[in-house]
């Protein structure tokens, strides 16, 4: 894994208390560590099993409670049913006005199971209807009509479930349903892997996480349905994503917010009412945005830095900020100790335009450090003939 200190190359970006790299010795950072007082978090909280509260700006976790546990996700399971069709799109494989029709063995197995769209046996609906039911209103039927229409079957398309969870690094999820319905425990996932799914929503799909999520209500066949959304309307900034609850999970919630350009993104796992879930969540958030300053860093899209790169069409790849990148600092102090780049190099190509091929690490004094995403600023093919021959000379020259 390859470190490399920034601070004194991004001199031009960043205040002038920052310009030395790691200015304190080990014992000076513990006494920082110790005298920098975090914010106390709200009574709301209570004893909530899972709860996860992370600035995305700057990958810091500003409040943590289990966030490796598995639980049961309930509806929050949609979250990922939404992914699977957010890629597929992008990709070009599915378009938001594709039809597809519920089968009369499915209208037979949900057409009374809890949230619904209503849909009937035969009937047919876009994609884009699908996607408005599956993330507003918690739609179980349209679910599994997405699912069957996408995979071929519920089985089939939890095989792509759990292929994207890999992909994003989701250790400690497994998808069985794409629904969240309870299934013996075959679904379950972890608050550190919801908000890494969230992150990746907004950051790789933003388009279509505001199209589908944070909208208040929904109608279908001359029905309309509310968003059970604890924080839309409540919560300046709240825009999703998604609830979750069943007997066996209790009340859950995965949440976001964003004021001023800085989003936060939390997880409540277990509550026990509907009523400690909303309250927490709002409490949550608002601490979050009160108790916490953000130190602009890098605008979305800002060149970083860049990487070395074996086996390529070119020698490095500039990294780009992958959305809008700050450090996080107690209401009470504190201050950035360090910046650096964060990368398993050299990258091998050949790899695409905007793929996420390095990390920034943030170090603020008395807090852990963080670490945000940091994209390719071009593709890079595999090198050719000459390029190998020229890699090859230019590795000569000192």
């Amino acid at each position: 894994m390859r470190r490399i200190g920034l601070l004194l190359a991004l001199c031009a970006c960043l205040a002038a208390s920052w310009l030395i790299a790691n200015p304190l010795g080990a014992a000076q950072t513990a006494a920082v560590a110790t005298a920098v007082a975090t914010p106390v978090p709200p009574q709301e909280l209570g004893d909530i099993p899972v709860i996860l509260l992370v600035d995305q700006n700057s990958g810091q976790t500003l409040f943590e409670r289990k966030p490796d546990l598995r639980f049961v996700p309930a509806s929050m399971t949609k979250v990922m049913t939404a992914w699977v069709a957010f890629e597929q799109m992008a990709a070009g494989k599915l378009r938001p006005e594709q039809n597809f029709t519920m089968r009369p063995e499915t209208w037979a197995a949900w057409h009374d199971k809890r949230s619904s769209m209503n849909m009937q046996s035969g009937q047919s609906a876009s994609l884009d209807m699908l996607l408005h039911g599956l993330t507003t209103v918690s739609a179980n039927d349209g679910a599994v009509v997405l699912a069957e229409g996408i995979g071929g079957s519920v089985p089939g398309f939890s095989d792509l479930m759990n292929a994207e969870a890999a992909k994003l690094g989701m250790t400690n999820s497994h998808f069985a349903t794409p629904n969240g319905w309870p299934d013996g425990g075959a679904t379950y996932v972890s608050a550190h892997d919801m908000v890494r799914l969230g992150d990746a929503l907004i950051t790789r799909h933003g388009e279509f996480y505001h199209r589908y999520f944070g909208q208040k209500q929904f109608t279908w066949n001359n029905l309309t349905q509310q968003n059970h959304d604890p924080t839309l309307g409540v919560v300046p900034g709240a825009d999703g994503i998604k609830t979750g609850h069943t007997n066996e999970a209790g009340f859950n919630f995965l949440g976001s917010a964003e004021r001023g350009g800085r989003r936060l993104l939390m997880v409540i796992g277990g509550a026990k009412s509907e009523e400690q879930r909303n309250a927490a969540s709002r409490a949550l958030l608002e601490w979050g945005f009160a108790g916490w300053q953000n130190r602009a860093l890098f605008a979305r899209g800002a060149r970083v830095g860049a990487a070395k790169v074996q086996g390529g069409n070119a020698r490095q790849v500039d990294l780009l900020a992958a959305h809008p990148i700050a450090a996080t600092l107690p209401g009470a102090g504190g201050k950035v100790t360090a910046l650096h780049l964060v990368y398993r190099g050299p990258l091998r190509a050949p790899f695409a335009k905007g793929a996420q091929v390095a990390e920034l690490e943030i170090e603020v004094s008395g807090m852990p450090p963080s670490r945000v995403p940091l994209v390719a600023a071009q593709g890079i093919g595999k090198a050719g003939p000459l390029d190998r021959l020229t890699n090859g000379l230019m590795g000569l020259i000192p």
